[in-house]
């Protein structure tokens, strides 16, 4: 008989939270979270979506309306910023321009007079560990927006946090260096043992980053669950359109979701079996995207001009595409096997 599995302890829990700002729809509301020791949460949804409200509360720079937060199972709720035991990193990276990377990760010490050989000693280590012991001496304009970063991290790993708090630390560098900095943060996380909370927009980011993603829509938690889980089992019509990939469409039984890449095109004439799985469309756009074409569907009878968008989209790979092209304005089937659909909440 197997043992069961260790349940791991959880670094933060938010309780019935709740944010009010004036009359109206709370920005937070009521949302109860747990989020495990030495994971890697991300807060993901819309702009206006509670997110960054909700890690603002959990930081201290915040006050709460009602409900509780706790840390390692300490209540932190009414306690200030610094007392929490937790360290934030902002997406401007607030660096002191006046300061040499060195001072600027050594700061929080000298505002708790920690002697200066001392602090500099924890800072120039911590500069080291990230990689920016070379650079210890320039100043935040000298330095290119992935090493700004990294001194930003140094810099909240000082106080030797429980958590740290990272408002989307990555949406002011170019792509490029998002994708390589995403792996870097990840990568730290794992050795430091730390737990990361993460606010991001980003579906892409989220899903290369997270243990644990917490989709949020209007104040409240839609879903919660690792990247594999909410990318292929989305809970509500929200998750399934924002996440991307999957396709929402009314059956006889009920909206269901159906990944874009597990949908069947064939030819308006072709012998598709009978039942409620089947669907007719008009192809809208033909994008060619390297390994695959991405192909957009509206149901028929809409008439098509500029402003015309897909309704539908059907990921192909391109040798299928190869084998049976699709141009603009052609009536096809849609098929797809009804282990491939689930259902969707409103």
């Amino acid at each position: 008989m197997n043992a069961p599995r260790p349940q791991l302890a959880n670094a933060v829990e938010v309780i019935d939270l709740t944010k009010r700002y004036a009359q109206g729809r709370p920005a937070v509301d009521a949302i109860n979270l747990r989020i495990a020791s030495a994971s890697y949460c991300c807060l993901l949804g819309p702009s206006g979506c509670g997110k960054s409200t909700t890690l603002r509360m959990i930081a201290g720079h915040e006050n709460v309306s009602s409900g509780d937060i706790l840390l390692e199972g300490r209540n932190i709720t009414d306690l200030p910023a610094a007392l929490r035991g937790t360290a934030m990193m902002f997406q401007s990276f607030a660096l002191f321009p006046h300061l040499s990377a060195l001072d600027n990760v050594a700061f929080s010490l000298t505002m708790k007079g920690v002697g200066k050989a001392e602090r500099k000693k924890r800072a120039a280590e911590l500069l080291e560990r990230v990689a920016m012991g070379h650079l210890a001496e320039r100043k935040p304009a000298e330095l290119s927006g992935g090493q700004q970063q990294r001194v930003a991290l140094a810099r909240a790993l000082i106080t030797q946090p429980r958590v740290l708090l990272l408002d989307e630390p990555l949406s002011a560098l170019d792509p490029f260096l998002r994708i390589q900095m995403r792996a870097e943060l990840r990568r730290w996380q794992k050795e430091l043992g730390l737990t990361f909370i993460h606010v991001t927009h980003s579906q892409e980011e989220a899903m290369a980053l997270a243990d644990t993603m917490v989709v949020m829509n209007h104040g409240v938690i839609e879903q919660v669950g690792s990247p594999h889980e909410v990318y292929n089992r989305p809970a509500s019509e929200f998750v399934a359109r924002f996440m991307g990939g999957h396709n929402v469409i009314d059956t006889p039984h009920g909206r269901v979701g159906v990944r874009t890449d597990q949908m069947l095109v064939r030819p308006e004439a072709a012998s598709l079996p009978a039942g409620p799985h089947n669907l007719q469309a008009v192809v809208t756009d033909v994008e060619y995207q390297g390994t695959y074409v991405l192909l957009g569907l509206q149901k028929p009878g809409v008439v098509m001009n500029a402003a015309t968008t897909a309704e539908l989209s059907v990921m192909l790979p391109e040798a299928t595409f190869a084998r049976q092209p699709h141009a603009v304005g052609d009536a096809v089937q849609l098929h797809w096997l009804p282990e491939s659909a689930h259902a969707l909440a409103r």
